[in-house]
């Protein structure tokens, strides 16, 4: 009987990401005192998955209703086994159509499946998020999303722009990480929020100008690092999913946070906003322009220093 416990409280922990560091840290724009807490790898997921939503132009509530789905089925990690063939994010079950094996197993693939199924349902954004989960999932435990909407629907209002400077992570790099420095964080920009997503006129790699449709963010040299700037256009309007230039701004950088372990992120800057990794609080701070590109105090662009 001893044994049985553990093994259901270990289970338990592995699925709610309880038990260990966390290293990330969401809170709540109100300042009401309501947090999640998770770990880098959750984070890294929970942002794929809110950047192909509004890649897709998903309001908010479908980003909530995808991230409630996966904190459910798999603690927000991308799991390689699960109920009979189910895999992922999402258990999504190669068997029934979701996809190949591979396919299921990348995360901005899974996320977006979920959302093309999510969408046909028929108003979606008016129904209990447990509902409109289940006509996805066609889950054995239907009532089971309910319980994760609080946190859910806090993740989705940082990871889509909505709340702003809420998602703080202490950036400790992952060890044996396969790719990282600025092509890694574009190649991680475009598979995430997808190339349309991040077209923007007049970008510049290495100083020359890439025409659309295909620019890519541009990367500079600087005394702190290798900075990848993304251009967020001025007086941006509010596109299907309602988000415009603040949302989509605080979108590139909130999921830059989120990827500091992965990625080596070590500073990212927004609209005189600036989190710096390993800081004691690792908390996003007022800053002033030093003149050195270091901080970006206007709305145009948010900047990301890796370490290499």
């Amino acid at each position: 009987m001893v044994l049985c416990g553990v093994a259901a409280y270990l289970v338990v922990q592995y699925v709610t990401g309880g038990g260990g560091a966390h290293g990330c840290k969401v809170v709540s724009a109100d300042a009401d005192g309501t947090s999640y807490e998770f770990s880098p790898e959750q984070a890294q997921n929970a942002a794929t998955i809110a950047a192909v939503g509004t890649g897709r132009h998903m309001p908010e509530r479908a980003v909530a209703i995808a991230l409630a789905t996966a904190i459910q089925e798999s603690g927000l990690r991308n799991i390689q086994h699960g109920d009979r063939d189910s895999l992922g994010l999402f258990q999504q079950r190669p068997s029934q159509g979701w996809g190949t094996e591979e396919q299921i197993m990348d995360p901005a693939y899974a996320a977006g499946i979920f959302y093309a199924h999510l969408a046909k349902v028929p108003d979606y954004t008016g129904l209990p998020l447990t509902v409109a989960a289940q006509r996805v999932q066609r889950s054995g435990y239907p009532e089971a999303y309910a319980k994760h909407e609080p946190d859910a629907t806090l993740l989705a209002a940082s990871l889509t722009g909505t709340a702003s400077a809420t998602l703080t992570c202490d950036g400790r790099p992952q060890p044996g990480a396969s790719a990282i420095g600025p092509d890694a964080v574009r190649g991680a920009l475009v598979r995430d929020f997808g190339r349309d997503a991040l077209q923007e006129t007049g970008a510049e790699v290495g100083g020359v100008p890439v025409p659309s449709p295909s620019p890519s963010p541009s990367v500079t040299a600087t005394a702190q690092g290798r900075t990848v700037t993304v251009p967020v256009p001025r007086g941006r309007q509010p596109d299907a999913g309602g988000y415009g230039e603040r949302q989509r701004g605080w979108q590139l950088a909130q999921w830059a946070v989120a990827n500091s372990s992965a990625l080596h992120i070590q500073r990212v800057s927004y609209a005189g906003r600036e989190w710096v990794a390993g800081s004691s609080d690792s908390q996003w701070k007022p800053v002033a322009s030093d003149g050195t590109g270091g901080a970006e105090q206007s709305a145009g662009a948010v900047r990301i220093v890796t370490g290499q």
